[in-house]
């Protein structure tokens, strides 16, 4: 009897080493980072800083690899159908929490096929108007809105995302009917915000502020829990109407059944990516914060989002884009 349990003792270990060894080597070649956006939006950027971080830390190329498309629900399809490795990364944004409640079906499902590994970066929203606008803070507009009901219109990068979201957000919390005018992209809704074909704009304040900058767009207000260090000048809208506070986050994720040894040494090494005054600093300056937080409570982020949108979404009705 000695015998047989020192037989199954020995071949316990003989399969636990090599997954323990595999995890604390990896990575052991090349790893992608797919990116389900075209090059030069803010989910880009911020890749482009992480992928050289972590290939300084791996002493192994980090390659992107962009599959934009149907609302990142594309790339992050390739994502949970990649070998189960840690050697093809995800990285998400807020449609990561939002597709799940909003598209009646999807190829993958988000809590089932994918691991979530850090959030990285919270993305600030801002409120913008053109400079002509009749108001200069969340009071006057939602004043202006109250004696022209239906008028009011706001542009977003997109129907179904974080920005049309916060939008319905503000309606419901101030009374108000602001109508939704869906964009491709955030380039031509600016446009149409500095010629003055849309009254609002909210978008990521990354985005906007170079328009900001050159006084082409004011601030109304930002969608931030609490005014954002480098932007204190800019009121919060929930210091007028708690709860409508959203942040545009960007994450990382993985196929469901990769080693939970190799999640947390990308959560691990993400941390430290990032954890320089310098890298804080050119984040900062992006408009984004850095947020790297452990996988368990990205897992919880990511559940309370779904939960939190999924019920915007029935409440205000919203249709799927077409």
């Amino acid at each position: 009897m000695k015998r047989i349990w020192s037989i199954v003792f020995c071949t316990a270990i003989a399969f636990a080493l090599p997954a323990h060894a595999q995890d604390a080597a990896y990575p052991k070649g090349p790893v992608k980072m797919i990116v389900p956006f075209p090059p030069g939006g803010p989910t880009d950027l911020l890749g482009r800083i992480l992928s050289q971080k972590l290939q300084e830390i791996w002493a192994h190329p980090v390659v992107i690899e962009y599959k934009p498309g149907a609302g990142t629900v594309i790339g992050v399809d390739a994502v949970a159908k990649s070998a189960a490795d840690g050697y093809t990364i995800g990285l998400v944004n807020s449609a990561y929490t939002i597709n799940p409640v909003l598209l009646p079906s999807m190829p993958y499902n988000t809590v089932r096929d994918l691991a979530n590994i850090t959030q990285v970066v919270n993305m600030t929203m801002a409120l913008v108007v053109n400079p002509q606008a009749p108001f200069s803070n969340v009071q006057e507009m939602v004043a202006f809105a109250k004696r022209n009901p239906g008028k009011l219109t706001y542009a977003t990068p997109g129907a179904g995302g974080a920005a049309h979201l916060a939008g319905e957000l503000l309606n419901r919390a101030a009374g108000i009917d602001l109508v939704h005018v869906p964009y491709k992209g955030s380039s031509p809704a600016q446009t149409d915000v500095v010629g003055g074909r849309v009254d609002l704009m909210i978008d990521p304040l990354f985005s906007a502020l170079p328009f900001i900058r050159s006084g082409k767009m004011k601030v109304v207000a930002l969608a931030a829990e609490r005014r954002v260090p480098g932007f204190e000048q800019y009121p919060v809208i929930a210091e007028n109407y708690a709860g409508v506070t959203v942040s545009a986050m960007l994450g990382l994720v993985v196929p469901a059944a990769t080693p939970r040894g190799v999640i947390n040494r990308i959560h691990a090494d993400v941390a430290k990516a990032l954890d320089t005054a310098n890298e804080r600093k050119r984040i900062a300056e992006l408009g984004m914060d850095v947020a790297v937080t452990p996988p368990e409570q990205f897992d919880a982020f990511v559940k309370s989002e779904m939960a939190k949108w999924g019920k915007v979404i029935r409440e205000a009705k919203i249709q799927p884009p077409q």
